[in-house]
């Protein structure tokens, strides 16, 4: 069972009777292996990422409309790769939205946790967990 899918629908109608399809988490971690394999320099990575994401995301009928990543680079412009990929992350965030807070919130919620002063698991960050005895023994 797909529980990600359940929300709505699987596949997005594109041009020229192509679609778009979600992906499940394990074939987006493929086409972030496949991109590792293709870049050259670090700053080709979010290019090539979409590439091979959209190589597996992109039908033609029933069929994967590309064979792999470096055909997505061969037939389609960097244009084109970005639009493609943006229309599969909106499609993506509207079917499985996660949780209902705005990318600025996400940024201070990223912030506040890479600048906290204790390790995780402490009971520092919740408050259900703060009597928590923590590994030295000592109550916090």
């Amino acid at each position: 069972m797909n529980w990600g899918l359940l929300d709505g629908p699987e596949q997005l109608e594109l041009e020229q009777g192509r679609k778009l399809r979600l992906l499940s988490a394990f074939e987006v971690l493929q086409a972030r292996a496949e991109a590792r394999h293709l870049v050259s320099e670090e700053r080709e990575m979010a290019l090539c990422a979409n590439a091979c994401l959209l190589a597996k995301a992109v039908l033609c009928g029933d069929a994967p409309a590309f064979r792999d990543g470096e055909q997505v680079l061969e037939q389609l412009t960097v244009e084109e790769i970005q639009r493609l990929a943006g229309l599969w992350s909106e499609f993506n965030r509207e079917v499985n939205p996660g949780p209902k807070i705005d990318d600025e919130q996400v940024d201070t919620l990223k912030k506040a946790w890479s600048t906290r002063e204790e390790r995780g698991c402490t009971g520092a960050c919740c408050e259900a967990f703060r009597p928590c005895r923590r590994k030295n023994g000592l109550l916090k």
